[in-house]
């Protein structure tokens, strides 16, 4: 095992995988919990494909995908966010149209441009070897601003969770805190897909959160407990995708999906004692 280590971190690659990887890990768990309290987890999922289209765009006109998915995906989560308050159109059908969009225009794109569309998977199931020593940079500076602004305003967005007619009461602004978590989550899942890819990115947000609801109660134990599994199963199926040679985001993937089986069992076994 420890010889496996060893040759997991003398490639650079791997260790900017890493880096960026634990700080994506760490943010999108902390922004999943709301999100799937407030039942906005599919919003992740429908940025993740907005977050494709626009990677293919910037590829072809040799531009700097993350300066160009950024600013576009951050535009899409408002824009879903204020379809999903104001708009006749339901959220889960705005939702749905933006992503298919998005994909399509992005798989068309890459079928157009010369020597692109042998790199589809890396697109949308993510590939380490993408990653370059400026955008880990830029991915640690953002990471410290996202954790900064969900400790800062922790006791806001816990308010509107949890209470909402008294946070609009108490003359908290609910839309301000709902648009702050989208823009969050849309550049966050940007810097993830290079990793994760536009199919499997969502599942950083969703499984940490789901999972630790299995067996915990409290907003703070479910957020901590959350942020220690995410890191975790990102690290497993990083060193399972190395030993292997099978795809990391769907390693990773699949490390969380056991993590919630576990939890799962764990919680049936619990109450089934509790009863007794």
């Amino acid at each position: 095992m420890l010889e496996l280590l060893e040759d997991l971190f003398s490639y650079s690659f791997v260790v900017r995988a890493i880096i960026v990887g634990i700080c994506v890990s760490l943010c999108a768990s902390f922004l999943g919990l709301p999100l799937v309290l407030r039942r906005y987890s599919m919003i992740g999922d429908g940025l993740s494909h907005v977050g494709f289209g626009t990677l293919a765009i910037a590829v072809p006109l040799g531009l700097s995908p993350l300066k160009v998915s950024i600013p576009l995906v951050m535009l899409a989560a408002f824009l879903l966010l204020r379809i999903r308050e104001s708009s006749k159109m339901q959220g889960d059908a705005a939702i749905a149209i933006i992503s298919c969009s998005s994909l399509a225009i992005g798989v068309i794109i890459i079928s157009l441009t010369v020597g692109m569309n042998t790199d589809v998977c890396n697109y949308m199931f993510g590939s380490i070897l993408a990653i370059k020593q400026e955008e880990v940079y830029l991915c640690v500076a953002i990471s410290v601003v996202i954790l900064f602004l969900f400790v800062f305003f922790y006791n806001k967005i816990f308010s509107v969770i949890f209470d909402e007619n008294y946070a609009k009461a108490s003359g908290t602004n609910i839309e301000f805190y709902n648009m702050l978590l989208a823009l969050l989550t849309a550049v966050i899942i940007v810097i993830g897909m290079r990793i994760m890819g536009a199919m499997l990115i969502s599942s950083l947000i969703i499984f940490p959160a789901l999972t630790s609801m299995r067996l915990l109660k409290t907003f703070k134990s479910v957020v901590i407990c959350s942020a220690f599994l995410s890191v975790i199963c990102f690290f497993m199926g990083m060193v399972i995708s190395f030993a292997y040679n099978v795809p990391t985001g769907a390693s990773i993937v699949a490390v969380n999906l056991i993590s919630f089986l576990v939890f799962c069992l764990i919680s049936f076994f619990k109450r089934k004692k509790e009863l007794l």
